[in-house]
C-alpha cells in the first residue's frame, strides 16, 4: 500500500525551505532552523499572537534556565502549559517554537511556560529531562502566580519535546504529583538502540516506509539521538517513555501524530499502551501531514485545522473524555 500524498501547501513549503544539502554543523542546523521558523512564524494567523509575552530566567539544574511566558487575553484563572520544544534534542529554542507556544496559549485559553532546556552535543542526557523535570516544579510551585492556584498544571510538547514531556508525566508520577494532562505531538517515544537497531526499527513500521525526505528521516533521528544520548543509556524511561516498567496513574493524555513522519507509529503504539494501562486517551492521526506541521498552520490549511484540533482535544480532556479502549499488546523488543 502506497503512502498518501502530502498536503499540497506543505509539499511546496519543503521545496522552499529545504536546503541544497544537509546542514554540515550543529550551528548550521541550529541557523537553518531559526530561519525556517522565523518565515512560519511570520505567516501565522496574528489572532493567535498572545495578550503578553515576558522573558525571564529561573533556577536550572545547571545554572539559570531561559523561560518565556505567554499569557492569553481574558481575565480570571486559566490552566498553566509548561511546553517543552522540538528539534532533535539539539536545535530549537525559545524563539524558533514561537509559534508553537503562541498557538497553545491562545487556542487552549492557558498560560503557557516555554523552556530553553540544555541542548546536545554540548549537554547530553539527562540534561534536557532534568531542565524539563526542574522547570515544571517551578511552575508547579508558582501556579498562582501563572494560571492560578489549584488549576490544571499540563505539559506539552512537539518531536522530542514530547519525549520531554511523556517522561516529566512519569516523573511527576513518581514522586506524587501527577498532571492534569500531557499533549504530545507528533513524539519521539522510544529512542531505545539511536535508532539504528534492526529489531526495534522493524517493530516501528513508519520507521520502515516512511523513506522520503519530508521533513525528518531515519537518519536525521539517528544522528539527533547519538548527539544526546549513549547507546547504553537509550532504553532509559527519561529518554524512552514507551520503556517504562509501569504506565498506569499517569495524566491523561492528547497525542497527535502524522502519517508521513518517521515517528508516526511510536506515537500510535504509546497512545495505545497508555490506554491498556488505564490512562485516558484522545489520540489522532493525521494522514496528509509530515513531522513539524503543528508551526505549518499559516503554511497549509490542512495544517493549520489539524494544529487547533490539539487544543480542542485538550479541553475535551480536561473535561472527562478520551478513552481506554486499545488493541491488545504486542511485546516490545528487548534492548540491547
Amino acid at each position: 500500500m502506497s503512502e498518501p500524498t502530502i498536503d499540497a501547501d506543505i509539499a511546496k513549503w519543503l521545496v522552499r525551505t529545504s536546503p541544497n544539502g544537509e546542514p554540515t554543523s550543529n550551528s548550521e542546523a541550529r541557523e537553518l532552523s531559526r530561519t525556517n521558523h522565523a518565515l512560519a512564524i511570520a505567516q501565522m494567523n496574528p489572532a493567535l499572537i498572545p495578550a503578553s509575552e515576558v522573558d525571564d530566567e529561573i533556577p536550572g539544574p545547571a545554572g539559570q534556565l531561559p523561560i518565556r511566558v505567554l499569557r492569553p487575553a481574558g481575565e480570571g484563572p486559566k490552566p498553566t502549559v509548561v511546553y517543552l520544544h522540538g528539534g532533535g534534542w539539539v536545535i530549537g529554542d525559545l524563539d524558533s517554537h514561537l509559534g508553537h507556544a503562541r498557538r497553545i496559549c491562545t487556542q487552549a485559553d492557558a498560560v503557557v511556560v516555554s523552556i530553553g532546556y540544555r541542548l546536545a552535543p554540548e549537554n547530553r542526557f539527562p540534561a534536557a529531562f532534568d531542565d524539563a523535570v526542574a522547570a515544571t516544579e517551578w511552575a508547579h510551585r508558582n501556579l498562582a502566580e501563572l494560571g492560578g492556584d489549584g488549576q490544571p498544571l499540563i505539559v506539552a510538547g512537539d518531536s522530542v519535546g514530547g519525549q520531554l514531556a511523556a517522561s516529566v508525566a512519569i516523573a511527576r508520577r513518581d514522586a506524587g504529583l501527577p498532571l492534569a494532562a500531557q499533549l504530545l505531538l507528533y513524539p519521539v517515544i522510544d529512542a531505545a538502540g539511536r535508532y539504528t537497531d534492526t529489531a526495534v526499527n522493524d517493530y516501528f513500521m513508519s520507521r520502515r516506509t516512511t523513506n522520503r525526505n519530508l521533513g525528518l528521516t531515519l537518519q536525521g533521528m539517528r544522528d539527533y539521538a547519538e548527539h544526546y544520548v549513549d547507546a547504553e543509556q537509550s532504553a532509559d524511561w527519561r529518554v524512552s517513555p514507551l520503556r517504562a516498567a509501569d504506565l498506569s496513574g499517569l495524566a491523561p493524555a492528547v497525542i497527535h501524530t502524522a502519517t508521513l513522519d518517521v515517528l508516526r507509529t511510536e506515537g500510535n503504539f504509546y497512545a495505545d499502551a497508555l490506554r491498556r494501562a488505564g490512562v485516558r486517551v484522545i489520540s489522532r492521526e493525521w494522514p496528509t501531514l509530515n513531522h513539524s506541521y503543528f508551526g505549518l498552520g499559516g503554511v497549509s490549511a490542512v495544517a493549520d485545522g489539524a494544529a487547533a484540533q490539539a487544543a480542542e482535544d485538550l479541553h475535551d480532556l480536561l473535561n472527562g473524555g478520551g478513552t481506554t479502549e486499545a488493541p491488545p499488546e504486542r511485546p516490545l523488543p528487548s534492548y540491547p
